[in-house]
């Protein structure tokens, strides 16, 4: 019950962003100069546990690539039905992708964290290549990638 909970808070943030108790959030991921392709990106959600709760965004429109972002696929069985309508262009090197997503109240403060998985075409694979909590101190801090991912931050 408890992850159903999760998983609802989740996406009633994403469907839903008119609720009192949802707030805008800006993701800002700049891309390192690895010499590749566009990246792929997932933004997903664990609990407090380690368990999934959720996806917030995918970077990055060919399905059959998905299975790179190692995190997210093991996470959610490749279920492409947890990221309909939250999909957009793979991210160059060297550039940044700003999001702006409204998401609930209720995952601050809470334990859950963001995790950021990205992939390369005929590079290794990046799971969990940002991995930050979602908490109302963790906001605005800037977050350095292992790979692909210069820095990471995000704003309420």
């Amino acid at each position: 019950m408890k992850a159903f909970l999760a998983m609802l808070a989740v996406t009633t943030a994403l469907t839903v962003p008119a609720i009192a108790m949802a707030g805008e959030v800006t993701f800002t991921t700049t891309m390192s100069n690895y010499g590749g392709d566009g990246a792929y990106l997932a933004y997903y959600v664990t609990d407090a546990k380690g368990k999934y709760a959720g996806s917030l965004w995918m970077a990055g429109g060919k399905a059959r690539y998905y299975e790179h972002l190692s995190g997210w696929y093991r996470a959610t069985a490749g279920n492409t039905a947890e990221i309909n309508g939250i999909t957009g262009a793979s991210v160059g090197a060297g550039r940044s992708l700003k999001i702006t997503l409204d998401l609930a109240d209720t995952l601050f403060d809470a334990g859950y964290q963001l995790h950021i998985d990205a992939a390369v075409e005929d590079m290794r694979d990046s799971p969990s290549e940002i991995v930050v909590p979602l908490t109302t101190d963790a906001a605005g801090q800037v977050v350095k990638g292992k790979r692909y991912i210069a820095d990471f931050t995000y704003a309420r």
